[in-house]
């Protein structure tokens, strides 16, 4: 063997002897994976009980070294998860993610927190703190591809927060509002930039509102009237179903009923006056369609239902002197 092979296998060696944890910003973990440590500062931060780690962990979550603070908990959670403190390091990991800006993350993590730990004792603020994320997504901040890549907002992916944060806590301070926001999540829909709002999603969530949260008159009130405006706004879409005027119509009359001093009052008559106007003039162009066609009968029917709908309406009077030179003709044809 050449002396040059020999020095060759000789470093060889030694690099292989090396172990793995050796002095290095790119440190690798059998069962912990890759992780970047400064020089002289390798291996420092870990512990041997998880009572010491998560001390690291809060340590330096209160000194604002959120990535170590991470670090530490997330080790605590993946070493120790059956331990006393493991729930308290998932939380810190949530902080920590939140306090980093990555909101998506930190839901996800206190969600975990709350599957595990359900009667958790700080149950009500995590909610809240999910709730408050969740709101910035409403707000219009955009979810991440793969959690690094933004990706455009999504209030289907909205919905879904809120929707969580009502099935852990369904009777949490935050849960009546939560419930409704689905619904304002499905009614801000947008698919390919073009508006695109999921009316029936939205009323299916306010209709659960007014149900779950009926004893609270401010929640039920407000969901209701907002199911009312959302039929309102399906009933003016190009399809034009006229079974939503009916419904709105339903939805405004309930809570004028039920919520006679409430101040949209007003506004829910006038909904109901411009609904009953949109129908009559619905059934009004149905009558002459007929009525042009030569089948009376027909034509003298919807123009019934125009004066039925809203005797107040502008179509009525003439509806009223349609009907009359319909009678003549019909009866003129039975003779």
């Amino acid at each position: 063997m050449s002396f040059r092979s020999f020095r060759v296998l000789f470093i060889a060696a030694c690099v292989l002897a090396l172990p793995l944890t050796a002095p290095a910003p790119l440190i690798y973990r059998p069962g912990e994976g890759w992780t970047y440590e400064p020089y002289g500062s390798e291996g420092k931060w870990q512990q041997p009980r998880a009572k010491d780690q998560m001390e690291v962990a809060q340590a330096a979550f209160d000194k604002k070294a959120y990535g170590l603070a991470l670090k530490a908990a997330s080790r605590v959670v993946r070493v120790w998860p059956l331990s006393d403190y493991a729930p308290r390091a998932q939380y810190l990991v949530a902080r920590c993610y939140e306090a980093k800006g990555k909101e998506e993350k930190a839901f996800k993590a206190y969600q975990t927190l709350l599957e595990k730990q359900p009667k958790i004792a700080n149950c009500d603020e995590i909610l809240q703190r999910q709730y408050q994320i969740a709101n910035k997504f409403l707000a219009g901040k955009w979810f991440k591809l793969w959690g690094y890549i933004p990706f455009f907002p999504s209030m289907a992916g909205t919905a879904k927060m809120y929707g969580e944060i009502v099935k852990t806590g369904p009777y949490s301070p935050v849960a009546p509002q939560a419930q409704l926001n689905i619904g304002t999540a499905w009614e801000k829909q947008k698919s390919f930039g073009l508006k695109t709002p999921d009316y029936p999603a939205a009323i299916q969530a306010y209709d659960t509102a007014a149900d779950r949260y009926h004893d609270q008159a401010a929640v039920a009130s407000d969901a209701i009237f907002r199911a009312g405006q959302a039929y309102q706004k399906e009933a003016q879409t190009p399809d034009r179903d006229p079974t939503n005027a009916g419904h709105a119509i339903a939805k405004f009359t309930d809570f004028i009923a039920l919520y006679p001093n409430d101040p949209r009052v007003s506004q829910a008559q006038l909904a109901i006056a411009s609904l009953k106007g949109d129908q009559a003039r619905g059934k009004f162009d149905i009558a002459r369609f007929y009525e042009k066609r030569k089948r009376y009968e027909g034509a003298r029917i919807y123009y019934n239902e125009v004066l039925l709908l809203d005797p107040n309406s502008p179509y009525a009077t003439e509806a009223r002197q349609r009907i009359d030179q319909l009678k003549q003709r019909i009866v003129k044809g039975n003779n």
